[in-house]
């Protein structure tokens, strides 16, 4: 039986398409082994979302040739995208494909035993328009599921590459999202993580149907979905039809990721974002309303080209203002071929550092501020692995987002169970377990212990 083994760099997206990768391999009779293992393919999914990432993916793509100098070598991913011609220069490098047309890897990888030639895959992704379907119905690590729904973005904010490596925005058929919902939750999953690369900016291309319809519909069509999740959502695309599904969700959980990157208008123009400060914080408002006591994580950048202090000063003031549940804090890396990395007035990096340590002090005490309202009530956890060394001690996510240990046993992982919490902190609450919500089901004890 001919082996692979995967290595996945950057974003939620990629993990997500390295499963969908893993069962064409899968299907097509290999084995998947470990990435330092030897093995005969090596898949190494890229990411180039910074040029640390493009180094990152270079060093692994080195790695796997030394692992085993006969195995074919094929990368795909973000940066295979945008600089397949780099990557193809890397010795040992035999099969590049981008982010479409991972349907055709093993057939290159099979041409390529034949021939011994490099081939090189990757097309204009500027002019696709379809979504490439990738059946993920399990997970080799996760007890929460990823569910892939759309494709590419078309804001083109000036410190992102992203456009570039992914594509204009193509939403994946409403029906075959239904569907994967369905098959993941028959899996045993009881939760649904709602991902992409513009997630909520689903159905912008489609007619008549849209990212609220789709909520709609997983919430009522998809038999023994308790949780769905959404990875991220833009300001912008909170509209009142979503605030509404919201309002009206049993499952749609009390967090939600809305980027930010910046508190201050005049970065947020630099930027090309599309909003100002006060419609952001308009949206966030409205939506606090339909979920009280909402999780509200974010992104942020310091240090974009010509933010001064003043620039920064709003952008503290204006996360105090908010009060987020978490902050995700980014020194402003110039990405090579993004209009920011050519703009006038680069922040010094000493500047950038204390700025991030400044957001991540504040970042810690908006987290503990929110965990210690939790403080004493029960809440809903799905236990996810062992602590650290730490013999009965698991950690999960409570709906709204906050991280928990409890003392709880194997056979709670994966599962919904209801936790007091005794101790409320960040990283960590701490938490008492109360009840198992339900009894597992025939596929859910096959899952566990598969």
């Amino acid at each position: 039986m001919p082996t692979v083994a995967f290595h996945t760099l950057g974003c939620k997206v990629n993990h997500y398409e390295t499963e969908g990768i893993w069962q064409k391999f899968k299907n097509a009779g290999y084995e998947r082994v470990d990435f330092d293992h030897g093995s005969d393919v090596y898949v190494i999914n890229t990411c180039t979302v910074t040029n640390t990432g493009d180094k990152k993916s270079r060093q692994v793509i080195r790695r796997a040739v030394r692992n085993n100098p006969e195995a074919v070598v094929c990368v795909t991913g973000c940066y295979a995208q945008t600089s397949p011609g780099e990557i193809m220069e890397i010795p040992g490098v035999d099969v590049v494909v981008g982010t479409q047309d991972r349907g055709k890897m093993i057939e290159y990888i099979e041409d390529h035993k034949v021939t011994r030639q490099p081939i090189n895959g990757v097309k204009n992704i500027m002019k696709n328009r379809e979504f490439e379907e990738m059946d993920v119905p399990a997970f080799t690590d996760r007890t929460r599921a990823s569910l892939k729904i759309q494709e590419g973005c078309n804001n083109f904010c000036t410190f992102c590459i992203i456009p570039w490596s992914r594509g204009l925005l193509r939403s994946r058929d409403p029906e075959n999202v239904v569907q994967q919902a369905q098959q993941l939750v028959d899996a045993g999953y009881k939760e649904i993580v709602l991902t992409g690369i513009h997630t909520a900016g689903y159905g912008e291309d489609l007619k008549d149907y849209n990212f609220a319809r789709l909520l709609r519909d997983l919430e009522t069509k998809v038999d023994g979905l308790k949780r769905i999740r959404i990875s991220s959502i833009e300001a912008s695309q909170i509209t009142d039809e979503v605030i509404e599904v919201l309002d009206q969700s049993n499952k749609i959980v009390r967090h939600l990721h809305i980027p930010l990157q910046s508190g201050s208008d005049s970065v947020l123009e630099r930027m090309r974002r599309k909003y100002s400060s006060a419609f952001y914080k308009e949206k966030v408002d409205k939506v606090k309303k339909a979920l009280p006591r909402l999780a509200i994580t974010s992104d942020v950048i310091v240090g974009f080209p010509g933010e001064t202090d003043e620039e920064f000063e709003e952008t503290y003031r204006f996360i105090q203002e908010i009060g987020f549940s978490e902050l995700h804090v980014f020194p402003f890396s110039r990405r090579t071929g993004t209009p920011a990395a050519r703009m006038q007035d680069q922040v010094e990096d000493d500047i950038k550092n204390d700025r991030v340590h400044q957001l991540i002090e504040l970042s810690n005490q908006q987290a503990k501020e929110y965990a210690s309202t939790f403080e004493g009530e029960v809440l809903e956890v799905i236990p996810e692995e062992r602590f650290e060394k730490e013999e009965n001690v698991y950690v999960g996510y409570t709906d709204n987002y906050l991280k928990v240990k409890l003392d709880a046993t194997e056979d709670m992982v994966g599962k919904i169970v209801r936790v007091k919490i005794t101790k409320a902190g960040y990283p960590y609450n701490e938490a008492q377990f109360v009840r198992v919500m339900e009894e597992p089901n025939q596929t859910e004890t096959v899952r566990m212990s598969s």
